[in-house]
């Protein structure tokens, strides 16, 4: 049985006010497994993945990502964020640097790799999310899809065992959407450990492998996208599909 590359285990986490976001999490996520987490807003699925690179903390409990236990050490969790990759609902990029600068940033000071290395891997990566052409733009001379497409390539260039998304295509135009799905759709083919927060339903029907459901900061439901979609076992999931898929 090969160790799960991240493992929740009873988690709890508390806001200031004593708002309980996340409540006794239990998940495992395998080596190459693609997880799509889904609930309605407010239902904790952004601060769960957002705990996995240490973007939150929590309170209770014991969360593993690539074996490195997550809590108050400042050395594992700069070890677990070089392993992690993360693509959010804004690009983030720095605008006042070219597609290729934003690119070579953290690999050249994070990782101490020699700037032609540091290159040389980031025109791959923007081969591989297909906008190498635009790697002497700057982020403003691009579409909203492609910003978000280097924003991909950026999060590859430090080589994680595991990406994050957290809506990745919430910001974009319609038109906009499906040349960032289709990216995400190539990686998930390659083999890369994903756990990507969405409501692109058919993105989750055709690439996961589970589907995870929250509601109120619970994981209400495990299941494979085909059952989840065409049997939920919970009265909660089908009251959420019956709201998004009107049916």
């Amino acid at each position: 049985m090969t160790e799960p590359i991240v493992r929740f285990d009873n988690v709890n986490k508390w806001y200031g006010d004593g708002y309980h976001v996340l409540r006794d999490i239990e998940l495992s996520v395998a080596p190459g497994e693609r997880v799509v987490i889904c609930g309605p807003s407010g239902s904790g699925k952004s601060t769960l993945i957002r705990c996995i690179n240490g973007l939150e903390d929590y309170q209770e409990g014991k969360l593993t990502v690539a074996g490195i236990p997550l809590g108050d050490d400042v050395k594992a969790l700069e070890a677990v964020r070089r392993q992690v990759g993360m693509v959010f609902q804004q690009f983030n990029l720095f605008p006042h640097l070219t597609v290729l600068e934003n690119l070579t940033l953290a690999p050249t000071w994070v990782g101490r790799l020699p700037k032609k290395d540091a290159e040389e891997r980031a025109m791959q990566q923007l081969e591989r999310v297909r906008i190498a052409e635009q790697a002497h733009k700057y982020p403003l001379q691009l579409s909203g899809g492609q910003q978000q497409r280097v924003a991909i390539a950026r999060a590859l260039c430090l080589t994680p065992k595991v990406m994050l998304f957290d809506e990745p295509t919430s910001a974009l135009d319609p038109e906009m959407i499906k040349e960032v799905l289709d990216v995400m759709t190539e990686l998930a083919g390659q083999g890369m450990t994903m756990l990507c927060v969405t409501h692109e339903m058919a993105f989750a029907r055709a690439v996961a492998d589970r589907v995870v459901f929250m509601d109120e900061g619970q994981v209400v439901e495990e299941n494979t996208p085909a059952n989840f979609f065409e049997a939920p076992a919970t009265a909660r999931g089908r009251d959420f599909l019956s709201k998004i898929l009107g049916h």
